[in-house]
């Protein structure tokens, strides 16, 4: 199986699951950015529910700016106030403290563009998951893609319900909140660790999922 993605910060799970099974993956950096999507904003499991991060974006001097083009605005100290969330959300995880110092650089150094911020996280996570699957960019957008590439580009949405049966596993806040699926991988890997591969393996799969083919 052959997925288009998107360029997106810190993606939900369901982003990771499908790019775990799949055999190559291309992240499209043509299409025209989109506002309150994932593209600049992740979803972690904060003290009182579900709470977002949006990194700012400079906004494009025509109607129009293709995602590889978007820069990260440099106001409201958006990095520490980031970080401190996270910290705050995850510090009592599991294994937080054993993957605080690769994620926290992310929060120190400044990126002049949104997508190489994006993927540079990604590559990160993927390399902490031990995830192979060979991802390139696309050379030009794609209109339509061919019958062997399913197009998730706007499938994972924080507007749209996750299309993926999704079972409950530890989190910090779920006695208080209850269990709050598909938040950013991160959630994942900071309560489960190395162990997020194996929920991944076992509870998603190319023929049981809503990015196989009917």
């Amino acid at each position: 199986m052959m997925i288009l993605l998107s360029s997106l910060y810190l993606a939900p799970v369901e982003y990771y699951a499908a790019l775990f099974h799949a055999e190559r993956a291309f992240v499209e950096v043509n299409e025209n950015y989109r506002k309150q999507s994932y593209r600049n904003r992740c979803m972690i499991a904060g003290a009182n529910g579900p709470l977002p991060l949006s990194v700012p974006v400079e906004k494009p001097e025509k109607g129009k700016s293709r995602m590889k083009d978007i820069r990260i605005a440099e106001h409201g100290e958006w990095r520490h106030l980031h970080w401190n969330a996270i910290v705050s959300a995850y510090n009592s995880t599991p294994f937080f403290q054993y993957f605080e110092e690769d994620f926290r650089p992310f929060y120190e150094k400044k990126f002049i563009f949104l997508h190489d911020f994006n993927e540079q996280l990604r590559q990160l996570i993927c390399k902490s998951l031990d995830m192979e699957t060979p991802v390139d960019y696309t050379p030009e957008f794609i209109g339509e893609p061919d019958y062997n590439t399913i197009d998730l580009r706007e499938s994972i949405d924080p507007k749209k319900p996750s299309g993926t049966d999704m079972p409950a596993y530890y989190q910090v806040f779920a006695e208080k909140l209850g269990f709050i699926p598909n938040l950013s991988i991160i959630d994942l890997l900071f309560n489960l660790g190395n162990e997020t591969r194996l929920y991944l393996i076992k509870n998603f799969s190319i023929d049981n999922s809503p990015w196989s083919r009917e």
